[in-house]
């Protein structure tokens, strides 16, 4: 009997190094979960109020493009531009989505015969965006985040 209970004792010291809890700081989970983040992707893009009712994350996306480069290009119409020559370009706008939901144009593209054809460009572009109704900002895990878009802008002028 005194072998049955020094044979359990010996066992139960010697198996206690797998009970052992290892502890987890919460720098390692922190830095854990900041490797598995995704920094280039949001929970919710920018949207409009109008654009609100959509469900998908990608057609809300889809809604606040098209309405911007409808409003730019409804702006550009409504000025009436001169040109000598034909315009046909394709410009690249790059803009950026504050925390706050102000916009600002970052830099964009634009062709030399565009630009030698309507000096003004730049600054008919800005007054278009300074036009926009209120943007509500995109979120990540429920903070409201910066956001950088680049938006083709197809211009015909004749």
């Amino acid at each position: 009997m005194k072998q049955l209970y020094l044979g359990i004792l010996v066992l139960s010291l010697t198996s206690c190094k797998y009970f052992d809890v290892k502890k987890t700081s919460s720098e390692s989970i922190l830095k854990e979960k900041l490797e598995t983040f995704d920094w280039n992707d949001v929970d919710e893009y920018p949207s409009f109020s109008f654009c609100d009712s959509l469900i998908e994350k990608q057609a809300v996306k889809h809604c606040f493009e098209n309405y911007i480069t409808k409003n730019i290009l409804n702006f550009l119409e409504k000025e009436k531009l001169v040109v000598t020559h034909d315009v046909s370009d394709t410009i690249t706008l790059d803009f950026q989505i504050s925390e706050k939901g102000e916009i600002s144009l970052s830099d964009f593209e634009v062709d030399s015969l565009t630009l030698r054809e309507i000096p003004n460009i730049n600054s008919l572009i800005q007054n278009s965006i300074g036009a926009l109704p209120k943007i509500y900002p995109a979120t990540k895990q429920g903070q409201q985040v910066k956001t950088k878009f680049e938006l083709p802008l197809v211009i015909h002028v004749k």
